[in-house]
């Protein structure tokens, strides 16, 4: 996975598209958890044994890649703040589109729960019923759906349409 970090050492001199960005973060992400692995599986040996890999080794290339990341990580936010579409910034769609979709996620739950039914066993017991007009809720919540969709869209469009601002 060392290739990772010389891409991103590569792509750091270079111009990319805040996708491609995007996507090394994740890739270097997956390196350092990779690496905190095996400093974990390195970290002790039985006396007289040597570890199958050199932690100091490990811990020089784990010095590299979280400071790759960083760098990344700065470049991505610089350019997400300074990126703007039909004013605002992709900074705010993000936080739009975070809000979104922990809200519909929300609702999606309470639909669920307030549609399901009781069963009951005989006439005495107590019926449970909806505190809400669950059809009405549910076109809300599919229109809260396709708005999170389309701003993923703008997003995901201004992601593959912009370069990564330099550091």
């Amino acid at each position: 996975m060392t290739d990772t970090v010389a891409y991103c050492e590569n792509a750091a001199k270079g111009s990319m598209k805040l996708a491609e960005a995007l996507n090394l973060r994740a890739d270097v992400k997956k390196y350092i958890s990779q690496l905190a692995e095996r400093l974990a599986l390195n970290s002790k040996v039985q006396e007289g044994e040597k570890p199958s890999e050199d932690p100091y080794k490990l811990l020089q290339e784990l010095d590299s890649a979280t400071a790759e990341l960083e760098a990344l990580i700065k470049r991505i936010n610089r350019t997400n703040c300074a990126t703007v579409y039909n004013g605002e910034t992709i900074t705010d769609m993000l936080a739009r589109k975070d809000a979104l979709s922990l809200k519909n996620s929300i609702l999606r739950t309470f639909l669920s729960n307030a549609s399901s039914k009781t069963d009951r066993y005989s006439l005495k017991e107590i019926r449970l019923m909806s505190t809400v007009d669950v059809e009405t809720l549910r076109k809300t919540a599919d229109q809260a759906a396709k708005a999170l969709r389309q701003l993923d869209t703008q997003i995901q469009m201004l992601n593959w349409s912009t370069d990564l601002l330099d550091a």
